[in-house]
């Protein structure tokens, strides 16, 4: 297994939306296993493949992260069937959005459904935390960054201190 390299903002390929994975072979089943080694190295509580450089819809996460125990999670091809509620998930961060922390006004439930590694059909209800994490990691399948659903005073200000260390390079 090996560590991938997260892309970070502002790299256009993570405003890209994903295409869906039609086959379920060694070289997905690699791509799988590499982004949890990356996620867990990272370390983080989810990841997208387009956050290391594939296009393919997968994400993985961890449903109990910071535990000692892990619980690894792979879903391919999910989508949001239905949310409720309301949260804000506080100090919201991303791999691909290094330095940055903000709140982000998201549903408190979703119901999620996809497949497993195995090519299972999966469904998942999930509220608070996971389902963050589960709309967060869906979000970068669609192109979207948790900083496109924060203010745009807090985005543009964000966006000019990467453009002013990009400069400095």
């Amino acid at each position: 297994m090996s560590i991938l390299e997260v892309l970070t903002y502002p790299d256009r390929f993570l405003g890209q939306p994903t295409k869906a994975v039609e086959n379920i072979d060694g070289k997905i089943q690699k791509i799988i296993d590499n982004m949890a080694e990356t996620m867990y190295d990272a370390p983080g509580a989810g990841l997208a493949a387009i956050q290391v450089g594939f296009d393919k819809s997968i994400i993985v996460f961890d449903s109990l992260p910071g535990e000692t125990e892990k619980s690894l999670q792979v879903l391919l091809n999910p989508k949001i069937l239905e949310s409720d509620g309301e949260i804000i998930s506080e100090n919201e961060g991303c791999l691909s959005v290094p330095d940055f922390t903000s709140d982000v006004k998201r549903p408190s439930l979703v119901l999620v459904e996809g497949i497993d590694r195995e090519g299972n059909p999966l469904q998942i209800e999930a509220e608070g935390y996971l389902a963050i994490v589960l709309q967060h990691e869906i979000d970068h399948l669609n192109g979207i960054l948790f900083i496109d659903r924060i203010s745009s005073l807090k985005r543009e200000l964000y966006k000019r201190r990467i453009k002013k260390q990009l400069r400095k390079k």
